[in-house]
């Protein structure tokens, strides 16, 4: 395995809250270096000093990720600052709940923009760069919701589907390069994705919750590691992957169900 550089940096998209935070910071705990990604500039900055007060270099770049021309001068900006990135973790995403067809258009395009086509472009612009130089890690966050359809979430089930599926291949063209690319499958957790996509939490997801340093933990020793992927949370794990044996009208039907407060 290449050794990880001296001087590493990581780059956090969706650093102002949840598991964004919580990525931040195990990776700060662990020496990285760290250039925060987000809309919100305050509360990225106030993650910025606390981590600058135990010892970590970082940097706050505020960016509206849905516009491909705020990617593009972000990859942009940092080279020209001489910012070399040695790992992504691409965190930011949301989800939206409630029936397809009384979803407001403008809410479910802004969450595919961020979930699959930032997550995706963002990977496309650093990629070549970490291939360069034999040295590189991708954390995508996808969701347990990408192995099964889910009635409630049905467009961000397969948004998360196609993170997974991507991350994989990807993860098997980069073989021997040095880089690696992994994706970390959540299910409920501790963080505001709840209150964001309009749902109040059910007996199921209040059962199975976890909390996000530990999520964040795993995913970033999943990714250290070289790991293709990792569902976090052995309820979780067993629940991805027994749906596999399950037809996909039944376990869709069974989703909806416990999707419903």
């Amino acid at each position: 395995m290449t050794p990880e550089p001296d001087h590493r940096t990581a780059l956090v998209t969706g650093a102002s809250s949840g598991l964004g935070v919580a990525f931040a910071r195990e990776l700060a705990r662990r020496g990285w270096n760290l250039v925060l990604v987000a809309r919100s500039e305050a509360p990225m900055q106030q993650l910025a000093d606390e981590l600058r007060a135990d010892g970590a270099m970082v940097q706050v770049h505020p960016a509206d990720l849905v516009d491909a021309g705020a990617r593009e001068a972000l990859v942009a900006n940092l080279a020209s600052a001489g910012v070399q990135i040695d790992a992504l973790v691409n965190n930011a995403g949301f989800g939206v709940f409630g029936e397809f067809a009384d979803t407001d258009w403008a809410r479910l395009e802004s969450m595919l923009m961020v979930d699959v086509m930032a997550l995706t472009h963002l990977t496309r612009l650093f990629l070549p760069g970490m291939r360069q130089r034999g040295y590189g890690r991708v954390l995508q966050v996808a969701s347990t919701g990408a192995f099964q359809p889910t009635p409630g979430y049905a467009a961000y089930a397969a948004a998360k589907s196609y993170v997974l599926a991507f991350s994989h291949a990807l993860d098997e063209e980069l073989r021997d390069s040095g880089v690696h690319c992994t994706v970390v499958s959540p299910g409920v957790t501790a963080t505001r994705f709840l209150e964001v996509s309009g749902q109040r939490a059910t007996w199921y997801q209040r059962l199975t919750r976890m909390e996000a340093p530990a999520v964040a933990r795993r995913g970033i020793d999943a990714m250290l590691a070289g790991r293709a992927g990792v569902i976090t949370g052995w309820v979780n794990a067993l629940m991805a992957h027994s749906i596999r044996l399950t037809p996909r009208v039944l376990s869709a039907r069974v989703a909806g169900r416990l999707m419903r407060n």
